[in-house]
């Protein structure tokens, strides 16, 4: 009797080195849209360069057209980036409360703090630009930016449930109009910082998110 032989059997997976390659592409991805970030917040979207945002990565043009199609790709996927990364930091500080009255302390808190951000103004100022100066695009940046606006309805809606409150106009109103008094006063503050110092600025914006803040009692306005 012929002893029994073993049975191989070779596991189908990723061939060696597929992880790795993943692991390179993301990583040289993630250094171009730093870089985009920092060209486009000092350069503004028109007149970046592509050169430039490769160069500041540490790759060349031909690494730039590998993970983009173009300066305006790099551009949206810098937006998703960031709408996807302050949903999650908010997200993020709320759970770290137990309590409404806590929670709605913290973004009250938080929102102050955006003043200090002086990337984000400036990029939030060349979103709206591009989608001013570039219509064929706009369908697809006003998507993305109300995407961010809907999430953060959400947020308040769901804070001001726990307190028992609601708000006097619609909770995506409220995000927006937060949104848009944080970014007018951070680029008036960089402009002249003498005349709107920075404890003036986050100062205001404590002040309008009180006066937002400031519903009603729940069931006496329908939202």
């Amino acid at each position: 009797m012929k002893p029994a032989q073993a049975t191989i059997r070779i596991r189908k997976g990723k061939r060696p080195g597929t992880s790795k390659q993943r692991a390179r592409t993301e990583a040289t991805r993630r250094k171009l849209l730093e870089a985009a970030e920092r060209i486009f917040a000092r350069e503004g979207f028109e007149a970046a360069r592509l050169e430039d945002i490769a160069a500041s990565a540490g790759y060349t043009r031909g690494a730039f057209y590998a993970n983009f199609d173009s300066k305006e790709d790099i551009f949206l996927a810098l937006i998703e980036q960031w709408i996807g990364g302050r949903i999650e930091e908010i997200n993020s500080l709320l759970r770290k409360h137990d309590t409404p009255a806590k929670r709605i302390r913290a973004l009250r808190e938080h929102y102050a703090q955006l003043a200090k951000n002086r990337n984000l103004a400036l990029l939030s100022l060349e979103f709206k630009l591009f989608a001013i100066r570039h219509p064929e695009a706009h369908a697809r940046l006003r998507a993305r930016q109300q995407k961010l606006r809907c999430c953060g309805g959400d947020i308040l809606r769901g804070v001001m449930k726990d307190l028992g409150r609601s708000l006097p106009l619609s909770c995506t109103g409220a995000a927006t109009g937060l949104g848009a008094l944080s970014n007018a006063l951070l680029l008036e503050h960089l402009v002249d910082s003498k005349t709107l110092p920075d404890e003036d600025t986050r100062h205001l914006l404590g002040l309008f998110f009180d006066a937002v803040i400031q519903g009603k009692t729940a069931g006496t306005v329908a939202r």
